[in-house]
């Protein structure tokens, strides 16, 4: 399998998460599966059926982490220091027709979240301002058309 690009925050968050599965609702769930086999007939014990389920949603999840972490190419931005665009930059953004700034951090596919200026390193965006460097213009094809951001500035850590 292929390695997965992750920052170093993103790394320790799914770390976070695995040991709360582990050690908080793994066992919670164990728990309630006990408790609910204790009130008698399986077959028509909804608690139970839920239980179940929800030990099936942790389980898959426990297992998508350790996955991914298997496979993580962990890379601190902060170790980097580049003059133009690669994964883990922080980059900022005009754009060339309104003149709105953007600020923007390159990172993982499980790290993105747009309302804390992370994108995807597979984000068209994040495509097409890699490997340029600042006072660049990057054109990124949107649903809405063709837009053209000026890089400002690029910076790591």
């Amino acid at each position: 399998m292929s390695k997965i690009p992750m920052t170093v925050e993103g790394a320790q968050r799914l770390k976070a998460e695995l040991h709360r599965l582990k050690t908080v609702e793994r066992p919670a769930i164990i728990q309630a599966i006990a408790e609910a086999r204790s009130h008698g007939d399986l077959s028509e014990n909804a608690d139970y059926d839920a239980a179940r389920e929800r030990q099936g949603f942790i389980e898959g999840r426990i297992s998508d982490i350790e996955g991914k972490l298997a496979n993580a190419q962990v890379i601190d931005p902060a170790e980097l220091d580049l003059g133009h665009v690669v994964f883990g930059a922080t980059v900022d953004l005009e754009d060339s027709e309104s003149g709105e700034r953007v600020t923007y951090q390159i990172v993982g596919d499980d790290e993105a979240d747009l309302k804390h200026g992370k994108i995807s390193v597979s984000s068209p965006i994040a495509r097409a301002l890699i490997g340029r460097g600042e006072g660049d213009t990057a054109d990124v094809k949107a649903p809405g058309g063709v837009r053209t951001y000026e890089i400002l500035s690029v910076r790591y850590g």
